[in-house]
């Protein structure tokens, strides 16, 4: 069978030689280029919720991401209904391109009392973590979500953390990463993360730093993040970094300083009128933020 050599192919196996720098003439290398190991994608809520997947890729290219976490419910629709055929068309379309697809970003949790509703969240999981592995993504995001009142804190809290080792365990087989969010009204607290994930055994299950005003709890942001910080993964989600409520630079100097190599996912929440040269200036902050 004759193999072609995707556009992703040509940049990696080229790039060391020099040989790929009139193939890319036109591509615009405002990307992160600064020498960390650190790369900056995008969260396709809410910035790319209603690109479908030729725009959303498009766009990204335009903008210099490198990366994306599809959001679920999205106007890209790359859902578990899709056929094998759409599937494998949805890879294509991504290795066809510079911009890589990082996972998929869903909704479920498992935090919930009520065994049905546990059970569905997790069945639910396993048939997205095959739908990842299909469209060539390394790894699902899920929510913890909660502690629900009249609950035992360690109760649910050792009931998310053998679900997550269950559906680690079931997408080891599809060699499938499953990152789990810093969220929830309770469980985004990191005292209450470390105590998840201190009872997570699967070695593919792992954190990924959200960004929230939880973070800067007492003792404060470089203690909370020391806590947690052997149990990251390969993605962190980001809000817009000219958001002086956070405080980025310090989140970037703990990451550099602990050799952090994954995923920073810009997870926007305002309104911009072009949203593409929104992209462009969010990348520029990360690039400076990265190189002091």
């Amino acid at each position: 069978m004759k193999h072609s050599l995707s556009r992703r192919q040509f940049i990696q196996t080229s790039l060391g030689a020099g040989a790929a720098l009139v193939f890319l003439k036109d591509f615009p290398w405002h990307i992160n280029t600064v020498p960390a190991a650190m790369k900056f994608g995008l969260v396709t809520y809410q910035w790319g919720r209603d690109w479908d997947l030729d725009t959303l890729i498009r766009n990204c290219e335009a903008a210099g991401y490198m990366g994306v976490e599809l959001r679920t419910e999205h106007a890209h629709k790359v859902e578990i209904n899709l056929t094998d055929t759409q599937r494998a068309e949805v890879r294509k379309r991504f290795a066809d391109s510079p911009v890589t697809c990082v996972g998929y970003g869903s909704n479920f949790e498992f935090h919930s009392p009520e065994p049905k509703k546990l059970k569905w969240n997790i069945d639910q999981s396993k048939e997205y973590i095959k739908l990842c592995s299909d469209i060539g993504a390394s790894g699902l995001k899920v929510k913890p979500n909660n502690i629900p009142p009249g609950i035992q804190p360690e109760k649910t809290i050792a009931q998310i953390a053998a679900s997550l080792n269950e559906i680690g365990r079931f997408a080891k087989d599809y060699d499938q990463l499953i990152r789990v969010e810093v969220h929830g009204d309770i469980t985004q607290e990191i005292p209450n993360m470390k105590a998840i994930f201190e009872q997570v055994t699967e070695d593919n299950v792992k954190m990924c730093w959200n960004c929230n005003e939880q973070d800067l709890l007492s003792p404060g942001l470089e203690p909370n993040f020391n806590s947690v910080r052997k149990w990251f993964g390969d993605t962190l989600h980001v809000r817009e970094l000219d958001d002086k409520s956070y405080p980025y630079q310090q989140l970037f100097e703990l990451l550099k300083s602990s050799s952090y190599s994954g995923w920073v996912l810009l997870e926007a929440r305002t309104e911009p009128a072009d949203r593409v040269a929104a992209m462009k200036e969010q990348l520029e902050l990360f690039n400076n933020m990265i190189i002091k």
